[in-house]
Parts: C-alpha cells; structure tokens; sequence
C-alpha cells in the first residue's frame, strides 16, 4: 500500500505565463501610484491649510432691539457688524454697541 498522493499539476502555457507576470506586474505599478497619490494629497493637506494664528471672537451683543413689527429671518456676522435680514430690508447692527448702523431695503 502506497501512501502518496498524486498532485495534478496543470501545465501553464508560456504565453498564459507572460500575461499573467504582465498582470503582477501591472496591478503593483498601480498600488504604488495609489499609494504615492494618497501621500501627496496628505502633504497637500497639510502644506495648504493656514494655521489659525489669532482665534476669530464671534462675541455677539447682550441685546439687539428690532423695530416694531419685524420678523428676523436671517441673521449673519462680520468682523464688526451684525445683519439681521427680513423679508423687507436688511438691518445693520453694530456688534459692540447693538445699535442700528444702517436698513438696506430689498426691491
């Protein structure tokens, strides 16, 4: 009684061979170009960003009396003003103070 066991090996064709070294060799070329784009963007990332040098107050006034009858539908903040906008016109606070600096009325 023999115990070996018989592996059938198929044969490769040489041509099949090639194209499959070709195919190897293709998707590693692609994994390093993957691999190299994702490092440039990374250090695109990181090389682009500004650094925030002075931290940017978003400090609103204590109060902001709108005029009678107003509804607020909007509200956005400069460096110095806040707008308060309405369905007629845009008012134009003061962001110390909270007083009215200017009304831009929408046609």
């Amino acid at each position: 009684m023999n115990d070996s066991v018989e592996i059938d090996r198929a044969e490769i064709d040489p041509k099949e061979a090639a194209n499959l070294r070709l195919l190897r060799r293709l998707v590693t070329a692609l994994t390093v170009v993957m691999i190299g784009g994702l490092l440039v963007l990374i250090v695109l990332f990181v090389t682009r960003f500004p650094t925030v040098s002075a931290p940017v107050s978003y400090d609103l006034p204590d109060a902001i009396t709108l005029p009678e009858g107003v509804t607020p539908t909007a509200f956005t903040r400069g460096r110095d003003w806040v707008a308060i906008t309405t369905p007629d016109e845009i008012l134009i606070y003061d962001a110390q103070s909270g007083d009215l600096r200017q009304r831009i009325v929408i046609e």
